[in-house]
């Protein structure tokens, strides 16, 4: 699995992190040692429900912290790529003439409805190195697809 990210996203899991850690833990810290004072402690709803909201925060931090421990930014594309590759957006069309556009990214940040896939996907490891008017094969349930790259650019295109 890929461990390269986006300088963008990686500012995002930060940010992410941070309002976790600095604000929205210590709030529920706090409402948890509020319902604590309130005597009985087993029949207390927001005591139960804090300490459970405090232990998926925990979880949270610790999964975003071991990632952001392992990712490495990933150098920008050029301006203008030549060749896909990590953080490029490529353009395809397939024999019916359906196009389509992805941003190639690593498996923290995709966002197939924002045109992003992963790197390590199937269709992204198919078009990975590829240059325009290459001829690609991408497999996919359906079976295999035909494309022709169109156009590959360091920002999405218009």
């Amino acid at each position: 699995m890929t461990s390269l990210i986006t300088s963008e996203e990686i500012k995002k899991l930060q940010h992410e992190f941070d309002y976790i850690w600095k604000i929205e833990r210590p709030k529920v810290v706090q409402a948890v040692s509020e319902a604590a004072a309130e005597g009985d402690r087993s029949e207390n709803a927001e005591y139960i429900y804090g300490k459970k909201r405090l232990r998926e925060i925990d979880r949270k931090l610790k999964h975003l912290g071991g990632r952001l421990k392992l990712l490495k930014v990933a150098a920008p594309p050029p301006v203008y790529p030549v060749v896909v590759s990590f953080g490029c957006w490529v353009s395809y069309e397939d024999e019916n003439g359906n196009k389509r556009c992805y941003q190639l990214v690593g498996p923290d940040e995709i966002d197939v409805a924002a045109g992003r896939i992963s790197v390590d996907s199937p269709v992204g490891q198919s078009l990975l190195h590829k240059r325009v008017d290459d001829e690609v094969s991408i497999r996919s349930p359906g079976g295999e697809l035909t494309v022709y790259i169109t156009e590959i650019s360091a920002a999405r295109p218009a």
